[in-house]
């Protein structure tokens, strides 16, 4: 009986394979997370994979059309081939034990400095189901514990949006370099996503994890619920980022579309999922020469899968 439910369990351990439990390695495993190398059959995989960064995904989030798209177009694109994962972050209404949620230890235990102040950085992981896809979850008390004063789930109305979104920016990077799984596509939706691609492609251009990944960012219908703070410019110089690459924002309102034009213009391509879009980000795009795609001509899933294949 014993042996019997010491397989049991590891065989329910093994269908998490980020919490350490294997057969044996991977073969992307046998380099360090800051090789400029990567193993021959990495390098032969990563040409259908997909990260998504989400602000949210059902069932985790269960309400929303943004959620919803969370959960099904990772599952799609699944079903038509590709190798997906995904991040969101671990908001307070999030149920840990009905979701199965389980913290990866070695994942785990870094301290992010954001304004001279110390946010440990945890690293959660659930098994999506039916379609078994793993989400990663970024969490931090600071950061996503549910207050009484929040409006949704994502605690949109909160003075600290910036710094939240600098957390998730940073939380998800880290955790992909130590997951030593090279995307192909790095798909990002939603605000407090929306730094996700600044911090990669000017902090962490370089590293094999993303060096020729495609960014799509999405933008989405939810908004911040205030204003974002005025200090966000100086936080990120504070993060190292340079007054060239900032500048540019000095003079734009801080407001959602403040974080949605950060986002286009450090991706390859634009996706404008909110029918409402402010026709100034549009206009951005189309002056930029990028590839997009605008609400009304999103048809299906064929209509997502059909542009990532255009890039």
């Amino acid at each position: 009986m014993n042996t019997y439910i010491s397989k049991k369990i590891i065989n329910f351990a093994r269908s998490f394979p980020d919490l350490g439990i294997q057969s044996k390695p991977r073969p992307e495993e046998w380099k360090t997370p800051d090789s400029t190398c990567r193993t021959k059959s990495s390098s032969m995989t990563n040409n259908n994979r997909i990260l998504f960064i989400s602000q949210e995904i059902a069932p985790y989030i269960p309400s929303g059309e943004a959620a919803q798209l969370g959960r099904s177009l990772p599952q799609d694109m699944q079903e038509r081939g590709y190798e997906v994962r995904t991040f969101m972050p671990r908001f307070g209404t999030v149920n840990e034990r009905r979701n199965q949620l389980h913290e990866v230890i070695r994942l785990s235990g870094m301290n992010i400095i954001i304004d001279d102040n110390d946010h440990p950085l945890i690293i959660k992981v659930a098994s999506m189901q039916p379609s078994r896809i793993q989400v990663y979850f970024i969490d931090n008390d600071d950061y996503f514990q549910k207050l009484d004063s929040d409006i949704d789930p994502s605690g949109s109305n909160r003075a600290d949006n910036d710094e939240r979104a600098i957390f998730y920016a940073r939380g998800t990077i880290e955790t992909a370099r130590k997951l030593r799984w090279d995307p192909k596509v790095i798909f990002v939706s939603g605000w407090m996503s929306a730094l996700n691609p600044l911090y990669i492609r000017k902090m962490f251009g370089d590293d094999p994890s993303f060096k020729n990944a495609k960014i799509i960012y999405m933008v989405t219908p939810e908004k911040v619920g205030g204003p974002v703070d005025e200090r966000i410019i100086a936080k990120l110089k504070a993060e190292g980022f340079s007054t060239r690459d900032l500048k540019k924002y000095d003079s734009i309102e801080h407001d959602t579309d403040l974080l949605h034009r950060m986002a286009i213009d450090y991706s390859n391509a634009v996706i404008f999922k909110d029918p409402e879009a402010s026709q100034a980000l549009i206009d951005h795009v189309k002056e930029s020469g990028k590839p997009f795609m605008t609400a009304d001509q999103i048809t299906g899933p064929d209509s997502y899968s059909d542009f990532i294949k255009s890039l």
